[in-house]
């Protein structure tokens, strides 16, 4: 069992009624949930005969259930009804940290809880294990291409799966437990060429035109499938920041996969040597750095607020913006491992136009040695794992 740097934030949201935490299959939500509420009853709605129960008879279902510490409710997506009773149950019995719900479909989930919890329920997300998580646990693989293909899947560790052997049959469960029902089963052979094509494009500006045409289906069936995949925890998108600098900015926001062993699968990347050689390692080391930045801020219990910004003509750039609070922190990420003086440019061309301190601006690399130079704080990836929670001062 894996320390998770989210049981503290998770344990100090049990002073709502309800507690929902959400994320992809298998990154640990059950293990997490059981640890930090040992005396929790567990019920797995992905049991037919639990699910069944609950479906038919929801308030029976609760009634049967009743007991002095609380429920666990797993894959709470499969009676999302159930949250209309939760409710009448939370307001007659007044339990904070009562129910405890669990949720890999993002799409069922949230609507369920939006439309009848708002303001009974406090919501985390857990992703796959972060680069802090991988070095408290012991974890951290050298060399980084080496990390970067294996990934971050809890599963992964514990049971000592390669990657080649684990990621194929993930995506096969994925698209038929939890996007196959939402997809024409005439279609089902594209969405995975669809997918496949997102791989494609990790990193860049997400074309949905481009994807349709080249799948083969429509824009909107394009948009709605872009849709299922980041409801499901394989892909997000950082957008814009737009932010009024007096120019004209790009639009579209760009495409990254939540785990890079994932993505190193869907692009039949199959060993270590082939990744490090290959023209997509510079934006898979990028997507794994975004990635887990998004990670940190859902472990300290906070909504990403991740941007990138390029000019329209897309001469000048800046990989990631975190907005937070009142301050913006310019990130150039570069796979190299070493750092020429060029590699600043973007920095510089925005903290011109931004009027910002250079002491606010960081680029983060494929190497170890911290420096502090004049256009901004250098970092050695292994030194990011905590960046997101010095700039928020958590």
């Amino acid at each position: 069992m894996f320390s998770r740097d989210l049981i503290k934030k998770l344990r100090a949201y049990a002073k709502f009624p309800v507690v929902a935490l959400l994320g992809p299959r298998q990154s640990g939500k059950t293990t997490l949930i059981q640890k930090a509420f040992p005396k929790h009853k567990f019920l797995s709605l992905d049991r037919e005969v639990t699910r069944a129960f609950a479906v038919d008879d929801p308030e029976g279902f609760l009634h049967t259930h009743e007991n002095e510490h609380g429920l666990i409710l797993d894959e709470f997506q499969y009676a999302p009804k159930l949250t209309t009773y939760l409710k009448l149950e939370s307001d007659k019995k007044k339990r904070p940290g009562y129910f405890i719900l669990t949720g890999s479909q993002n799409f069922l989930v949230n609507k369920a809880i939006h439309e009848s919890l708002a303001g009974r329920v406090g919501i985390l997300t857990l992703l796959p294990l972060s680069l802090n998580e991988l070095k408290e646990n012991k974890l951290l693989m050298e060399p980084l291409s080496r990390l970067i293909f294996t990934g971050g899947y809890p599963r992964v560790y514990a049971e000592n799966f390669l990657p080649e052997e684990f990621y194929p049959s993930y995506i096969l469960s994925c698209i038929q437990r939890d996007i196959g029902g939402y997809i024409n089963p005439n279609n089902l052979s594209s969405f995975r060429r669809f997918i496949q094509l997102c791989a494609g494009r990790i990193g860049q500006l997400c074309n949905v035109n481009a994807l349709a045409s080249e799948t083969g289906v429509s824009a909107p069936t394009a948009k709605e499938w872009l849709s299922l995949l980041e409801a499901s925890y394989i892909i997000f998108f950082l957008e814009p920041h737009f932010q009024n600098f007096n120019k004209r900015l790009v639009k579209s926001p760009k495409l990254y996969f939540f785990d890079t062993g994932l993505a190193c699968s869907l692009l039949r990347i199959d060993t270590v040597e082939a990744l490090h050689s290959s023209h997509f390692y510079g934006h898979l080391f990028e997507c794994w750095l975004l990635s887990d930045f998004y990670k940190q801020f859902c472990n300290l219990g906070l909504q990403p607020s991740m941007y990138f910004w390029r000019d329209a003509g897309g001469a000048h750039e800046v990989d990631c913006i975190i907005d937070y609070a009142t301050k913006l922190y310019p990130i150039e990420i570069k796979a190299g491992t070493s750092v020429a003086s060029d590699s600043f440019k973007g920095l510089e061309y925005w903290k011109e136009l931004a009027q910002a301190d250079a002491k606010n601006s960081f680029l983060i690399y494929g190497n170890e040695e911290k420096q502090i130079r004049k256009q901004g704080n250098v970092l050695g990836w292994k030194d990011s794992n905590k960046l997101i929670s010095t700039l928020c001062g958590r």
